[in-house]
């Protein structure tokens, strides 16, 4: 089991989502595979069927997310610092061929969201840009091609 590090806030939401599912969809889903055992011969009940893969469906994401939880570490950010790029930290970049800027924060791959601005540290635009400093130029290869970015800023 490989770790993984989360915020703190990372990891609390893996928790909700966890006790949501064992409190809430857990419950649910008996509850369908019950009333479907009440409607009679089962090797024709296409419901209970439904339910019953269901509910296998959700005891593997349920086992996933505990494996997440146990194999997760908090990262201790006043340990961080703003010296070249690493996780949990605003990396400010410049694509040099166009011009255009782009701010991401680098998080775990169980907190990414690039609506938010968050990018996984399994990205290839992550993987590039860590351990290097403000001024270096890194080349990230894209299924376009190769883009060539230079790291204006790093932050918290």
């Amino acid at each position: 089991m490989a770790v993984s590090y989360v915020t703190e806030e990372g990891l609390n939401k893996m928790v909700e989502e966890l006790k949501y599912l064992e409190g809430v969809e857990r419950p649910n889903i008996s509850k369908q595979i019950a009333e479907a055992r009440d409607k009679g011969d089962l090797s024709e009940n296409a419901e209970y069927d439904a339910a019953k893969e269901a509910q296998g469906l959700l005891e593997m994401k349920i086992s996933l997310l505990k494996e997440k939880i146990a194999s997760a570490r908090i990262i201790d950010s006043s340990k961080l610092s703003t010296d070249c790029v690493q996780i949990l930290n605003k990396v400010e970049i410049k694509n040099t061929k166009n011009g255009q800027s782009m701010t991401y924060t680098l998080v775990s791959e169980h907190e990414a969201n690039l609506k938010e601005g968050k990018l996984s540290v399994t990205t290839p635009i992550a993987k590039a840009l860590m351990g290097r400093k403000v001024g270096d130029i890194v080349e990230v290869t894209v299924p376009a091609g190769k883009i060539p970015f230079e790291i204006v800023k790093i932050s918290f």
